[in-house]
Protein backbone atom coordinates (compact mmCIF):
# COMPACT_ATOMS: atom_id res chain seq x y z
CA UNK A 1 0.00 0.00 0.00
CA UNK A 2 1.19 3.50 -0.83
CA UNK A 3 0.49 5.96 1.98
CA UNK A 4 2.11 8.89 0.20
CA UNK A 5 0.16 12.03 -0.61
CA UNK A 6 -0.12 12.95 -4.28
CA UNK A 7 1.79 15.97 -5.61
CA UNK A 8 -1.48 17.95 -5.78
CA UNK A 9 -2.35 17.05 -2.20
CA UNK A 10 1.12 18.04 -0.98
CA UNK A 11 0.85 21.36 -2.82
CA UNK A 12 -2.50 22.17 -1.20
CA UNK A 13 -1.20 21.08 2.20
CA UNK A 14 1.87 23.32 1.80
CA UNK A 15 -0.31 26.31 0.90
CA UNK A 16 -2.55 25.76 3.93
CA UNK A 17 0.49 25.32 6.18
CA UNK A 18 2.07 28.54 4.98
CA UNK A 19 -1.12 30.51 5.53
CA UNK A 20 -1.60 28.90 8.94
CA UNK A 21 1.94 29.71 10.05
CA UNK A 22 2.12 33.27 8.73
CA UNK A 23 -1.42 34.64 8.75
CA UNK A 24 -3.23 32.73 11.50
CA UNK A 25 -0.92 31.39 14.23
CA UNK A 26 0.65 34.80 15.05
CA UNK A 27 -2.81 36.23 15.83
CA UNK A 28 -4.59 33.23 17.37
CA UNK A 29 -3.87 34.16 20.99
CA UNK A 30 -5.18 37.71 20.47
CA UNK A 31 -8.33 36.46 18.74
CA UNK A 32 -8.85 34.09 21.65
CA UNK A 33 -8.45 36.82 24.28
CA UNK A 34 -10.65 39.31 22.45
CA UNK A 35 -13.22 36.75 21.22
CA UNK A 36 -12.59 38.06 17.69
CA UNK A 37 -14.10 36.49 14.59
CA UNK A 38 -11.30 37.04 12.01
CA UNK A 39 -13.43 37.93 9.01
CA UNK A 40 -10.49 39.37 7.07
CA UNK A 41 -8.66 36.06 7.47
CA UNK A 42 -11.69 34.11 6.27
CA UNK A 43 -11.84 36.42 3.25
CA UNK A 44 -8.16 35.73 2.64
CA UNK A 45 -8.78 31.97 2.72
CA UNK A 46 -11.48 32.54 0.11
CA UNK A 47 -9.05 34.44 -2.10
CA UNK A 48 -6.62 31.51 -1.89
CA UNK A 49 -9.32 28.99 -2.80
CA UNK A 50 -9.32 27.30 0.61
CA UNK A 51 -13.00 27.97 1.39
CA UNK A 52 -14.04 25.64 -1.42
CA UNK A 53 -10.98 23.53 -2.08
CA UNK A 54 -12.95 20.30 -2.74
CA UNK A 55 -15.87 21.94 -4.55
CA UNK A 56 -16.09 21.14 -8.29
CA UNK A 57 -14.34 23.66 -10.52
CA UNK A 58 -17.45 24.23 -12.61
CA UNK A 59 -19.13 25.57 -9.45
CA UNK A 60 -16.28 27.92 -8.59
CA UNK A 61 -14.30 25.60 -6.33
CA UNK A 62 -10.79 24.22 -6.41
CA UNK A 63 -11.75 20.83 -7.79
CA UNK A 64 -9.50 18.96 -5.35
CA UNK A 65 -10.43 15.72 -3.62
CA UNK A 66 -11.93 15.39 -0.14
CA UNK A 67 -8.64 14.33 1.43
CA UNK A 68 -7.06 17.59 0.24
CA UNK A 69 -9.78 19.45 2.10
CA UNK A 70 -9.07 17.38 5.23
CA UNK A 71 -5.39 18.32 4.96
CA UNK A 72 -6.41 21.98 4.84
CA UNK A 73 -8.57 21.64 7.96
CA UNK A 74 -5.76 19.94 9.86
CA UNK A 75 -3.28 22.71 9.04
CA UNK A 76 -5.71 25.55 9.81
CA UNK A 77 -6.74 23.93 13.10
CA UNK A 78 -3.11 23.46 14.10
CA UNK A 79 -2.83 27.27 14.01
CA UNK A 80 -6.29 28.11 15.35
CA UNK A 81 -9.14 25.66 15.90
CA UNK A 82 -11.72 28.43 15.64
CA UNK A 83 -10.70 29.18 12.07
CA UNK A 84 -10.67 25.44 11.41
CA UNK A 85 -14.25 24.89 12.52
CA UNK A 86 -15.45 27.98 10.64
CA UNK A 87 -14.14 26.46 7.40
CA UNK A 88 -15.28 22.95 8.34
CA UNK A 89 -18.92 23.85 8.95
CA UNK A 90 -19.01 26.22 5.99
CA UNK A 91 -17.73 23.49 3.65
CA UNK A 92 -18.80 20.12 5.08
CA UNK A 93 -22.16 21.18 6.45
CA UNK A 94 -23.38 23.73 3.90
CA UNK A 95 -21.52 23.85 0.59
CA UNK A 96 -21.07 20.12 0.02
CA UNK A 97 -24.70 19.23 0.90
CA UNK A 98 -25.87 21.73 -1.71
CA UNK A 99 -23.51 20.14 -4.23
CA UNK A 100 -24.79 16.67 -3.31
CA UNK A 101 -28.52 17.29 -2.91
CA UNK A 102 -29.23 20.58 -4.65
CA UNK A 103 -30.93 21.13 -7.97
CA UNK A 104 -28.85 22.53 -10.79
CA UNK A 105 -30.37 25.95 -10.16
CA UNK A 106 -29.54 25.76 -6.45
CA UNK A 107 -25.96 24.73 -7.16
CA UNK A 108 -25.46 27.62 -9.57
CA UNK A 109 -27.16 30.08 -7.25
CA UNK A 110 -25.47 29.29 -3.93
CA UNK A 111 -22.26 27.32 -4.42
CA UNK A 112 -19.99 29.78 -6.28
CA UNK A 113 -20.33 32.45 -3.57
CA UNK A 114 -19.79 29.87 -0.84
CA UNK A 115 -16.80 28.30 -2.58
CA UNK A 116 -15.14 31.68 -3.02
CA UNK A 117 -15.79 32.76 0.56
CA UNK A 118 -17.94 35.70 -0.54
CA UNK A 119 -20.71 34.01 1.46
CA UNK A 120 -20.32 32.11 4.73
CA UNK A 121 -22.54 29.12 5.46
CA UNK A 122 -24.17 27.89 8.68
CA UNK A 123 -25.86 24.56 9.48
CA UNK A 124 -28.99 24.97 11.63
CA UNK A 125 -30.19 21.65 13.02
CA UNK A 126 -29.76 21.70 16.82
CA UNK A 127 -32.46 23.17 19.04
CA UNK A 128 -32.77 23.70 22.80
CA UNK A 129 -34.75 20.46 23.16
CA UNK A 130 -33.14 18.46 20.35
CA UNK A 131 -29.41 17.95 20.57
CA UNK A 132 -28.28 14.36 20.07
CA UNK A 133 -31.97 13.53 19.48
CA UNK A 134 -32.01 15.64 16.32
CA UNK A 135 -35.27 14.14 15.13
CA UNK A 136 -37.11 15.82 18.02
CA UNK A 137 -36.79 19.28 16.46
CA UNK A 138 -39.79 21.61 16.74
CA UNK A 139 -39.07 24.31 14.18
CA UNK A 140 -42.07 24.24 11.85
CA UNK A 141 -42.47 24.89 8.15
CA UNK A 142 -46.13 25.49 7.33
CA UNK A 143 -47.42 25.47 3.77
CA UNK A 144 -48.28 28.98 2.53
CA UNK A 145 -49.01 29.52 -1.14
CA UNK A 146 -46.07 28.41 -3.26
CA UNK A 147 -43.81 27.76 -0.29
CA UNK A 148 -43.51 27.53 3.47
CA UNK A 149 -43.56 29.84 6.48
CA UNK A 150 -40.79 28.79 8.88
CA UNK A 151 -40.86 29.53 12.60
CA UNK A 152 -38.67 28.27 15.41
CA UNK A 153 -35.39 28.55 17.30
CA UNK A 154 -31.99 26.97 16.81
CA UNK A 155 -29.09 26.70 19.22
CA UNK A 156 -25.29 26.49 19.04
CA UNK A 157 -25.11 27.44 15.37
CA UNK A 158 -21.50 27.72 14.22
CA UNK A 159 -20.99 30.82 12.01
CA UNK A 160 -24.49 31.92 13.02
CA UNK A 161 -23.61 35.60 13.54
CA UNK A 162 -21.77 35.94 10.22
CA UNK A 163 -23.48 33.57 7.79
CA UNK A 164 -25.40 34.72 4.75
CA UNK A 165 -26.57 31.21 3.79
CA UNK A 166 -28.24 28.87 6.29
CA UNK A 167 -28.98 25.20 5.71
CA UNK A 168 -31.89 24.90 8.12
CA UNK A 169 -34.10 21.96 9.09
CA UNK A 170 -37.79 22.22 9.94
CA UNK A 171 -40.77 19.91 10.31
CA UNK A 172 -43.02 20.07 7.26
CA UNK A 173 -45.38 17.31 8.35
CA UNK A 174 -46.81 18.14 11.80
CA UNK A 175 -48.48 14.74 12.05
CA UNK A 176 -45.09 13.04 12.34
CA UNK A 177 -42.52 12.74 15.10
CA UNK A 178 -38.89 11.74 15.10
CA UNK A 179 -36.92 11.94 11.86
CA UNK A 180 -39.93 11.58 9.58
CA UNK A 181 -41.51 14.68 8.13
CA UNK A 182 -38.45 16.93 8.36
CA UNK A 183 -37.30 19.00 5.39
CA UNK A 184 -34.14 20.97 4.60
CA UNK A 185 -34.26 24.60 3.45
CA UNK A 186 -31.79 27.21 2.24
CA UNK A 187 -32.42 30.55 3.93
CA UNK A 188 -30.69 33.91 3.65
CA UNK A 189 -28.98 35.60 6.55
CA UNK A 190 -31.48 38.48 6.56
CA UNK A 191 -34.25 35.96 7.33
CA UNK A 192 -32.52 34.97 10.57
CA UNK A 193 -32.43 36.83 13.89
CA UNK A 194 -29.40 36.21 16.09
CA UNK A 195 -30.65 36.19 19.69
CA UNK A 196 -27.46 35.33 21.53
CA UNK A 197 -23.75 34.83 20.95
CA UNK A 198 -22.57 31.99 23.19
CA UNK A 199 -19.82 32.46 25.78
CA UNK A 200 -17.73 29.32 25.37
CA UNK A 201 -14.87 27.50 27.07
CA UNK A 202 -12.85 27.58 23.85
CA UNK A 203 -13.00 28.33 20.12
CA UNK A 204 -13.23 32.03 20.91
CA UNK A 205 -12.46 33.02 17.31
CA UNK A 206 -15.48 31.08 16.09
CA UNK A 207 -19.06 32.36 16.19
CA UNK A 208 -21.56 30.14 18.02
CA UNK A 209 -25.02 31.69 18.08
CA UNK A 210 -28.61 31.05 19.06
CA UNK A 211 -30.99 32.11 16.30
CA UNK A 212 -34.71 32.64 15.78
CA UNK A 213 -36.79 32.30 12.65
CA UNK A 214 -40.11 34.13 12.76
CA UNK A 215 -42.34 33.43 9.77
CA UNK A 216 -39.49 33.38 7.24
CA UNK A 217 -40.80 32.59 3.76
CA UNK A 218 -39.14 29.79 1.82
CA UNK A 219 -40.29 29.38 -1.75
CA UNK A 220 -40.20 26.04 -3.53
CA UNK A 221 -36.73 26.71 -4.91
CA UNK A 222 -35.38 26.95 -1.33
CA UNK A 223 -36.31 23.34 -0.51
CA UNK A 224 -33.16 21.20 -0.58
CA UNK A 225 -33.78 17.62 -1.69
CA UNK A 226 -37.29 16.22 -1.28
CA UNK A 227 -40.03 17.44 1.02
CA UNK A 228 -40.20 15.44 4.27
CA UNK A 229 -36.78 13.84 3.53
CA UNK A 230 -34.51 16.43 5.04
CA UNK A 231 -33.29 14.12 7.78
CA UNK A 232 -31.47 12.15 5.10
CA UNK A 233 -29.62 15.34 4.18
CA UNK A 234 -28.76 15.97 7.82
CA UNK A 235 -27.43 12.49 8.53
CA UNK A 236 -25.43 12.27 5.31
CA UNK A 237 -23.98 15.68 6.07
CA UNK A 238 -22.94 14.63 9.56
CA UNK A 239 -21.28 11.49 8.18
CA UNK A 240 -18.85 13.64 6.21
CA UNK A 241 -18.71 16.45 8.76
CA UNK A 242 -17.36 14.11 11.43
CA UNK A 243 -14.28 13.52 9.32
CA UNK A 244 -13.67 17.26 9.22
CA UNK A 245 -13.93 17.50 13.01
CA UNK A 246 -11.52 14.58 13.31
CA UNK A 247 -9.06 16.58 11.19
CA UNK A 248 -9.59 19.58 13.45
CA UNK A 249 -8.81 17.42 16.48
CA UNK A 250 -5.65 16.09 14.85
CA UNK A 251 -4.51 19.65 14.15
CA UNK A 252 -5.12 20.68 17.77
CA UNK A 253 -3.22 17.66 19.07
CA UNK A 254 -0.32 18.26 16.70
CA UNK A 255 0.00 21.87 17.85
CA UNK A 256 0.03 20.78 21.50
CA UNK A 257 2.66 18.12 20.85
CA UNK A 258 4.85 20.58 18.94
CA UNK A 259 4.68 23.05 21.83
CA UNK A 260 5.41 20.38 24.45
CA UNK A 261 8.36 18.96 22.53
CA UNK A 262 9.89 22.40 21.93
CA UNK A 263 9.53 23.28 25.60
CA UNK A 264 10.99 19.95 26.76
CA UNK A 265 14.08 20.48 24.63
CA UNK A 266 14.67 24.02 25.92
CA UNK A 267 13.62 23.74 29.59
CA UNK A 268 16.39 22.69 31.98
CA UNK A 269 15.94 21.34 35.50
CA UNK A 270 18.43 19.58 37.75
CA UNK A 271 21.16 20.52 35.30
CA UNK A 272 19.69 18.83 32.24
CA UNK A 273 16.94 19.19 29.67
CA UNK A 274 13.62 17.88 30.88
CA UNK A 275 13.45 16.02 27.54
CA UNK A 276 16.24 13.82 28.92
CA UNK A 277 13.98 12.54 31.70
CA UNK A 278 12.25 9.27 30.87
CA UNK A 279 8.95 10.49 32.30
CA UNK A 280 8.83 13.29 29.71
CA UNK A 281 10.12 11.05 26.93
CA UNK A 282 7.32 8.58 27.54
CA UNK A 283 4.74 11.35 27.43
CA UNK A 284 6.08 12.62 24.11
CA UNK A 285 6.24 9.10 22.68
CA UNK A 286 2.62 8.39 23.63
CA UNK A 287 1.49 11.73 22.25
CA UNK A 288 3.21 11.19 18.89
CA UNK A 289 1.87 7.64 18.58
CA UNK A 290 -1.72 8.65 19.33
CA UNK A 291 -1.57 11.56 16.88
CA UNK A 292 -0.30 9.30 14.09
CA UNK A 293 -3.06 6.78 14.76
CA UNK A 294 -5.72 9.51 14.80
CA UNK A 295 -4.35 11.05 11.62
CA UNK A 296 -4.43 7.82 9.66
CA UNK A 297 -7.92 6.93 10.86
CA UNK A 298 -8.99 10.35 9.60
CA UNK A 299 -7.20 10.05 6.26
CA UNK A 300 -8.69 6.59 5.67
CA UNK A 301 -12.21 7.85 6.36
CA UNK A 302 -11.62 10.74 3.95
CA UNK A 303 -10.31 8.37 1.30
CA UNK A 304 -13.35 6.12 1.66
CA UNK A 305 -15.68 9.10 1.29
CA UNK A 306 -14.01 10.45 -1.82
CA UNK A 307 -13.97 6.92 -3.28
CA UNK A 308 -17.73 6.71 -2.91
CA UNK A 309 -17.50 3.87 -0.40
CA UNK A 310 -19.43 3.48 2.86
CA UNK A 311 -17.77 5.62 5.50
CA UNK A 312 -20.26 6.21 8.33
CA UNK A 313 -18.55 3.94 10.85
CA UNK A 314 -15.07 4.91 9.70
CA UNK A 315 -15.87 8.60 10.07
CA UNK A 316 -17.28 7.95 13.53
CA UNK A 317 -14.17 5.97 14.50
CA UNK A 318 -11.94 8.78 13.29
CA UNK A 319 -13.87 11.43 15.20
CA UNK A 320 -14.12 9.32 18.35
CA UNK A 321 -10.41 8.55 18.49
CA UNK A 322 -9.11 11.88 17.21
CA UNK A 323 -11.19 13.89 19.66
CA UNK A 324 -10.12 11.64 22.53
CA UNK A 325 -6.52 12.09 21.38
CA UNK A 326 -6.84 15.88 21.21
CA UNK A 327 -8.13 16.03 24.78
CA UNK A 328 -5.46 13.65 26.08
CA UNK A 329 -2.54 15.23 24.21
CA UNK A 330 -3.43 18.79 25.17
CA UNK A 331 -3.79 17.70 28.80
CA UNK A 332 -0.36 16.08 28.72
CA UNK A 333 1.11 19.12 26.98
CA UNK A 334 -0.04 21.32 29.85
CA UNK A 335 1.60 18.83 32.23
CA UNK A 336 4.89 18.92 30.32
CA UNK A 337 4.99 22.69 30.55
CA UNK A 338 4.00 22.62 34.21
CA UNK A 339 3.04 26.03 35.59
CA UNK A 340 3.85 27.67 32.27
CA UNK A 341 1.26 25.46 30.60
CA UNK A 342 -1.43 26.93 32.83
CA UNK A 343 -0.72 30.49 31.68
CA UNK A 344 -1.65 32.36 28.55
CA UNK A 345 2.02 32.97 27.80
CA UNK A 346 2.01 29.61 26.00
CA UNK A 347 -0.59 28.21 23.56
CA UNK A 348 -1.26 24.89 25.28
CA UNK A 349 -3.91 26.24 27.66
CA UNK A 350 -5.88 27.55 24.67
CA UNK A 351 -5.44 24.25 22.86
CA UNK A 352 -6.62 22.41 25.98
CA UNK A 353 -9.79 24.50 26.06
CA UNK A 354 -10.35 24.15 22.32
CA UNK A 355 -9.93 20.37 22.33
CA UNK A 356 -12.91 19.49 24.53
CA UNK A 357 -15.57 20.55 22.04
CA UNK A 358 -14.37 17.97 19.51
CA UNK A 359 -15.85 15.31 21.80
CA UNK A 360 -19.22 17.08 21.72
CA UNK A 361 -20.21 18.68 18.42
CA UNK A 362 -21.00 16.88 15.16
CA UNK A 363 -22.21 14.10 17.46
CA UNK A 364 -20.93 13.39 20.96
CA UNK A 365 -18.45 10.59 21.63
CA UNK A 366 -21.38 8.58 22.97
CA UNK A 367 -23.20 9.00 19.65
CA UNK A 368 -20.06 7.89 17.79
CA UNK A 369 -20.02 4.70 19.85
CA UNK A 370 -23.64 4.07 18.83
CA UNK A 371 -22.89 4.66 15.14
CA UNK A 372 -19.88 2.35 15.23
CA UNK A 373 -21.63 -0.41 17.17
CA UNK A 374 -24.69 -0.29 14.94
CA UNK A 375 -22.51 -0.70 11.86
CA UNK A 376 -20.45 -3.51 13.40
CA UNK A 377 -23.54 -5.43 14.43
CA UNK A 378 -25.25 -4.98 11.07
CA UNK A 379 -22.15 -6.37 9.36
CA UNK A 380 -22.20 -9.35 11.72
CA UNK A 381 -25.82 -10.05 10.81
CA UNK A 382 -24.99 -9.93 7.11
CA UNK A 383 -21.95 -12.18 7.59
CA UNK A 384 -23.94 -14.85 9.46
CA UNK A 385 -27.03 -14.81 7.26
CA UNK A 386 -27.41 -18.10 5.38
CA UNK A 387 -27.33 -17.84 1.57
CA UNK A 388 -30.82 -18.32 0.21
CA UNK A 389 -32.41 -18.12 3.66
CA UNK A 390 -34.58 -15.19 2.62
CA UNK A 391 -34.06 -13.65 6.06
Amino acid sequence: MDFSLTPDQREIQALAREVADTEIAPYAAEWDRRHTFPRATIDRLGELGLMGVCVPEELGGGGADFLSYILVLEELSRADAGVGVTVAVHTSAVTLPIVAFGSEEQRRRFVPDLASGRAIGAFALTEPDSGSDAGALRTSATRVGDGWSITGSKQWITNGSHASTFLLFARTDPSTSGPRGISAFLLDGDQIEVTREEEKLGLHSSSTADIRIDGAHASRDRLLHEEHHGFTVAMRTLDGGRIGIAAQAVGIAQAAYDAARAFAVERRQFGRRIADFQAIQFKLADMATEIDAARWLTYRAAWLKQSGRPHSAEGAKAKLFASRTAVAVTREAVQVLGGYGYTRDFPVERLYRDAKITEIYEGTSEIQHIVIARELLSRQVEATREPGSGG
